[in-house]
């Protein structure tokens, strides 16, 4: 069952979603090598905390810490910790607020310093799978054109999509109805309705589409060590291009194309 949410609801997922938002661009501009990971968590729990939220992934099924912090190979779920930023990485930042009840959670990707040729594409190219997903996230649309729209963008290219983990419905629960795969299952899925809302997040490697899970129990890393990168929206679907509710005034990415 896929809830269509109410404008309160709405007014509360984005009172929300605007607090992850402002949290991923403070961390962002704090990337710089000699930077750890845990820095950038206490500064987020603090800052989520100051603006009247609850850090969302703290305590979820045993989760320790109040955002996941992926750099270079490791494409999610990464704790934060000792490890110091280096320059030419990728630093996948993702944060969840819980509002009053509701629910924000959205990511992006970062370089640290100067980055290569190569992991610069994979961001980029990641960047626009999610544009492109977004756009097609429209009443009438089925789930199927999101996965579609973002697979198609991302094969092309030259990168795998990672397939174990998928974007999900979001609400008054973290995860909810309906999954959203990054690619083409075959499954048409859904048709969409306005006041649907949803998080978006295609996870793209440089090589294999492969996952090795640590001993954590969390941090999911590429097979191979090739890096990764990870962008993600929350959206409220809309007739027409969906809105974005984890948008900051101070930085914006994967916006879709009206065309």
């Amino acid at each position: 069952m896929i809830a269509i949410r109410t404008k309160r609801e709405i007014e509360l997922l984005r009172a929300a979603n605007v607090i992850v938002a402002d949290v991923l661009v403070s961390l962002a501009e704090k990337v710089e090598p000699g930077v750890t990971t845990i820095e950038l968590d206490i500064l987020a729990d603090r800052l989520i905390r100051e603006a009247g939220g609850v850090p969302s992934f703290k305590g979820y099924h045993g989760y320790p810490n109040s955002t996941c912090i992926s750099v270079d190979e490791v494409i999610i779920h990464g704790i934060p910790g000792k490890r110091a930023l280096k320059e030419g990485e990728i630093v996948s930042i993702d944060v969840g607020v819980n509002y009053k009840g509701y629910f924000g959670d959205a990511a992006l990707s970062v370089p640290c310093g100067n980055v290569d040729a190569k992991r610069r594409r994979l961001m980029e190219v990641t960047e626009r799978a999610l544009a492109n997903g977004l756009a097609a996230a429209r009443a009438g649309n089925y789930l199927r054109d999101v996965s579609r729209a973002i697979q198609q963008t991302v094969e092309p290219a030259g990168f795998t999509i990672v397939k174990n983990f998928v974007g999900h419905g979001i609400g008054t629960e973290m995860h909810e109805d309906p999954q959203i795969p990054n690619f083409d299952t075959g499954d048409r899925g859904p048709r969409l309705k306005e006041g649907m809302v949803m998080a978006i997040e295609p996870m793209v490697n440089l090589g294999t589409e492969r996952v090795k899970l640590l001993k954590d129990g969390w941090t999911a890393t590429t097979a191979d060590g090739a890096p990764s990168a990870h962008f993600e929206h929350s959206i409220v679907v809309r007739d027409g291009l969906p809105e974005i509710l984890s948008m900051s005034p101070r930085r914006s990415w994967g916006l879709p194309s009206a065309a």
